[in-house]
């Protein structure tokens, strides 16, 4: 080691004052040589020069020294000093760190008490230090981890770990909860004998709570992944489109596990897709990725199974940092019952539903598209079904909708490949002819004509006849506007229809009637006595020739609207149900609507609709009491009331005349017109028995 600074001060101090003392000596040598003086007394001097010397010498070491060691003092006192500086920084830097940690820091004690603990722990724990030094750690560890807290700290007590890390939950004096990551660890300080520990905390609530949403976020993903109407998948950019994962709708979808998709193991995607699809996909990849937009496209495939499915997929690319493709993720879905629906909302936007024909839409943009010189001659056929609405207010509508079925039918095969026939009405249907002449078209029209003709023959039964107006107008000029064209066929088809409506309402009338006799319990002779008895009565009341010719037709028509009644309702042999009961209280309404149909029948329908009303106001369909009943209607519900309870019924047999003379007699008043009860008795009396018997047979 060098020397000091000091030391080669003394060193050099030494030598200099070791020469000063022999030049000293010598001087008083030579002053003394030259003198008198004795060599003894010389030697004395020199002696006294030499002791001076040496005190000098020790009193320059002794200065030394004491220098030295009052240096050695000061720096000991500045170290002191800085040492107390230090302690004193380091302290107020551990209490600093202590407070202002992020970190909760309690410390325990020998008992396992909290008996010191930072603000950050206070603020974790959510208790202030004076409950925290009142409480055991026990009591704000929730119990759920407490078992596995202890068992920890127990082994940690007994030196059987230097400490332990784990996460738990401490319960706030709010009662809520708070997750920590606690650490606990020896702390042991010679002036602090009662601390035994260190305990560690950091909030880690937040991280939980991601933690959890994040597992709720996959289990939900995986929940969405599974119940997806679907396949989402993550593919290379290939031609193979080789799956590299597909969620479990992949079976549902394809027929095939994931398993067998993956990687191409047993078939590759692009095997499923239809042939036709293939290279454009690929191309609209290929363009989609260029522009990295998303991909949207429908196109078929056919799963394992041989089935035909139509998806919509939609995926975009997975792009690396240079921008190239490294995957490309989407979704597909089977769109095959959309596609469906599509095709049936498309049917029905064209098409009629109860025929299956085309609709008027359809038809108006055929006749936009067909309009061309190249097209002509154009012909036009309007058709419309002849008593439609009788048959409706007759029999309902589901009737009506039957003979429409069928006039289609007939009409469909009366057309060619090329021609548009359409249902453009309720009744009305109409037919486009390109490249067709008027005489060609009427040729068609008689067609028509010849199979409802034979429909007539094969259903002699029904009460209706299968008629249908048709009118034809041809375009032979391409200036000529197609909607006069339309016109003139409209024109004619009405101009059929005039002729024919009278004879055929009288036809269909009179079929009805034939039914009424066939399917219920009404007959001829029924309606030729009412005829006999209701002109007796109207005779008596001196009804005009008018009222007498009404009377007769309601004699006959009056329960015409039971042809609209279930056969199991009209011949029931029991006593009907409320319910039956109720429809067959219809019939006069049905009854009125088929009149109303009729100019013929017309003038009577106001009787058809009040035959069963009664003179207290309790009949049907109206509630109609009194004179507000019609005359006519009064007159025919005492005749008929009295034919039906004299004749066989097949819920009962007839009445003697006395009893139905009693039924009328009582009811006279209440069920019937009072004065008409008075006028058939007397009719019907025996003296007049006879009168009545033999005007029927004359008729």
């Amino acid at each position: 080691m060098g020397l000091k600074k000091s030391q080669i001060l003394l060193l050099f101090s030494l030598i200099a004052l070791f020469f000063v003392g022999i030049i000293y000596m010598h001087y008083i040598w030579m002053i003394n040589l030259d003198s008198t003086s004795s060599h003894a007394r010389r030697l004395s001097i020199i002696m006294q020069g030499g002791i001076i010397i040496i005190c000098l010498v020790f009193l320059l070491i002794n200065f030394y020294f004491t220098i030295t060691r009052n240096k050695a003092l000061r720096d000991e006192k500045n170290k002191l000093i800085n040492l107390n500086e230090i302690l004193r920084e380091n302290e107020e830097l551990f209490r600093t760190i202590f407070e202002q940690s992020p970190l909760g820091i309690a410390f325990g004690n020998n008992n396992n008490d909290i008996i010191q603990t930072n603000t950050m722990f206070e603020k974790i724990v959510g208790r202030t230090k004076e409950e925290l030094f009142k409480l055991h750690w026990t009591d704000i560890t929730h119990p759920d981890d407490l078992q596995k807290d202890l068992d920890y700290f127990t082994k940690f007590m007994d030196g059987e770990i230097n400490g332990y890390s784990i996460v738990k939950r401490y319960i706030r004096s709010d009662s809520s909860t708070v997750w920590v990551n606690m650490t606990i660890a020896h702390f042991k300080m010679k002036n602090c004998t009662d601390i035994r520990h260190i305990c560690i905390v950091e909030d880690i609530s937040e991280r939980i709570q991601a933690e959890d949403n994040l597992l709720e976020s996959e289990r939900s993903n995986a929940v969405l992944l599974s119940n997806l109407p679907g396949m989402a998948y993550r593919s290379n950019y290939d031609r193979d489109w080789t799956m590299l994962f597909v969620s479990e709708g992949c079976f549902k979808l394809t027929g095939y596990p994931p398993e067998s998709l993956l990687n191409n193991t047993e078939i590759t995607f692009n095997a499923l897709i239809s042939p036709d699809y293939q290279e454009v996909l690929w191309d609209i990849w290929v363009r989609v990725l260029s522009e990295r937009t998303v991909f949207r496209e429908e196109y078929l495939i056919t799963t394992a199974t041989g089935e035909v499915k139509w998806v919509l997929e939609q995926g975009q690319g997975v792009y690396d940092e240079n921008g190239e493709v490294i995957a490309i993720e989407g979704l597909i879905i089977d769109i095959s019952d959309q596609k469906k629906r599509e095709d049936e909302i498309r049917f029905l936007n064209y098409h009629d539903v109860l025929t299956g024909l085309y609709n008027r839409r359809f038809f108006e943009e055929e006749k936009q598209r067909i309009d061309q010189e190249s097209q002509l001659p154009l012909t036009i056929i309007i058709g419309d079904i002849n008593g439609l609405k009788l048959i409706n207010d007759a029999l309902g509508h589901e009737e009506g909708d039957k003979l429409i079925v069928t006039m289609a039918k007939m009409l469909v095969s009366c057309c060619r490949e090329e021609d548009v026939l359409a249902r453009t009405g309720g009744d009305e249907f109409s037919i486009l002819l390109p490249k067709t002449s008027s005489k060609d078209a009427n040729v068609i029209m008689k067609k028509i004509g010849v199979l409802c003709e034979e429909y007539k023959k094969k259903t002699v039964n029904e009460a209706y006849h299968m008629s249908i107006s048709l009118g034809c107008a041809t375009k032979t000029n391409a200036e000529e506007p197609l909607c006069n064209i339309m016109k003139d066929a409209e024109d004619s088809m009405y101009r059929h229809k005039m002729l024919q409506n009278k004879s055929l309402h009288s036809s269909i009338i009179s079929s009805m009637e034939t039914t009424l006799f066939e399917k219920s319990q009404e007959t001829e002779e029924h309606a030729q006595r009412l005829i006999n008895l209701s002109k007796l009565i109207g005779l008596r009341m001196n009804l005009v020739d008018k009222q007498l010719n009404e009377l007769e037709l309601l004699s006959t028509l009056h329960d015409i609207g039971k042809i609209g009644i279930n056969d199991s309702i009209l011949n029931k042999p029991d006593k009907l149900t409320s319910e039956e009961w109720v429809k067959m209280k219809k019939h006069p309404e049905i009854g009125y609507r088929i009149a109303m149909s009729s100019p013929e029948l017309a003038p009577i329908a106001e009787y058809i609709l009040c035959h069963h009303e009664r003179w207290d106001g309790k009949g049907y369909p109206q509630g109609l009491k009194c004179e507000e009943i019609p005359l006519l209607s009064r007159i025919i519900a005492v005749a008929d009331s009295y034919d039906a309870m004299t004749e066989d019924r097949l819920y009962r047999k007839a009445m003697s005349k006395e009893d139905a003379i009693d039924e009328i007699k009582n009811n006279a008043g209440t069920q019937f017109d009072p004065i008409i009860a008075v006028i058939f008795l007397e009719i019907i009396s025996p003296e007049n028995e006879q009168k009545v018997t033999t005007k029927s047979k004359e008729e």
